[in-house]
């Protein structure tokens, strides 16, 4: 059998754009593993930062987390702006005893970045325990080098 260049092109050039084309892999992961970007690290970084300020009730980290212009639904469908959804969420009214982001991907596209993740845990508000299984959607911002949450919904699983 003759092969000459001919024979060898075709597979060359389906190698070569196999080779080229991006690859879009969602990262599932506990916060500390791997990220294909720095910039998905720390937007993973601080989706970890807002579960454990959540879980602690911290008022200062929320803001230092939280973009001016925050827009934060329930999935009730009340929307809250940042001093509104700081306010509720470190008022003591409601005690979370356990808080899980699960599932989750991030992905950056530019200076935003999209985080979905199932958000599970159980809160306390006075005598009554709540299970909590929503998913969540979270658009994070570049902002003066720094990511911030600009925008949450979710949604009842």
């Amino acid at each position: 059998m003759n092969i000459d260049r001919r024979h060898l092109s075709l597979p060359a050039l389906a190698f070569g754009m196999l080779a080229a084309a991006p690859v879009f892999v969602p990262l599932t992961f506990a916060p500390s593993a791997f990220a294909s970007t720095a910039d998905e690290a720390a937007v993973a970084k601080n989706t970890e930062a807002h579960r454990a300020a959540l879980m602690a009730g911290d008022a200062k980290a929320l803001d230092l987390l939280s973009a001016p212009e925050l827009s934060y639904s329930h999935s009730d469908g009340h929307v809250e702006d940042k001093a509104t959804f700081i306010a509720n969420a470190t008022n003591g009214k409601t005690k979370w005893l356990s808080l899980a982001y699960n599932d989750t991907t991030v992905r950056v596209v530019g200076d935003a970045a999209i985080v979905r993740f199932k958000f599970v845990g159980e809160n306390q508000t006075g005598d009554k325990k709540n299970q909590v299984n929503l998913g969540i959607l979270m658009v994070w911002q570049k902002q003066d080098g720094t990511w911030k949450l600009l925008a949450r919904c979710s949604t009842k699983l």
